[in-house]
């Protein structure tokens, strides 16, 4: 399915962090997880076009690439987004790096903490900068 995109459709998808959620005894508990120095993320991404078949418009759209978590980040998740290096920027871009470019994160580069539970709620918020300040769990 992806296999024209990996050849010639990559891109870097920026970021400040994503969420995770745990499963805990009174429902999921969300984690946002970040870069450990507070820096942009750089995830792996494949965009393509395509064209919506009730509107006939054209659509460019785009993918974060999954690997195997970390240590980090395995207690609450089996996957976590392929977070790029700066070095690898060109190799990805260009296409001249393949999978060996999809590991998963030093465990040194992340840290995650948890955060309210209004995450991912509709009508709650959802675009309010202190969903991700700690809470507790």
């Amino acid at each position: 399915m992806f296999r024209d995109a990996f050849k010639r459709h990559r891109c870097i998808v920026p970021a400040s962090g994503y969420y995770e959620w745990l499963k805990v005894p009174d429902g999921k508990q969300p984690y946002f997880i970040s870069a450990t120095d507070g820096g942009v993320l750089s995830f792996a991404g494949l965009w393509g076009r395509w064209k919506n078949l009730e509107t006939g418009e054209p659509v460019t759209s785009c993918t974060i690439i999954v690997t195997d978590a970390n240590a980090v980040t395995r207690p609450i998740h089996d996957r976590m987004p392929v977070i790029l290096a700066k070095a690898d920027f060109a190799a990805w871009l260009g296409g001249t790096g393949g999978t060996e470019l999809l590991q998963s994160a030093a465990d040194d580069t992340l840290r995650m903490w948890p955060v309210s539970r209004r995450v991912n709620k509709t009508g709650s918020g959802d675009d309010d900068p202190t969903l991700i300040n700690e809470v507790r769990a």
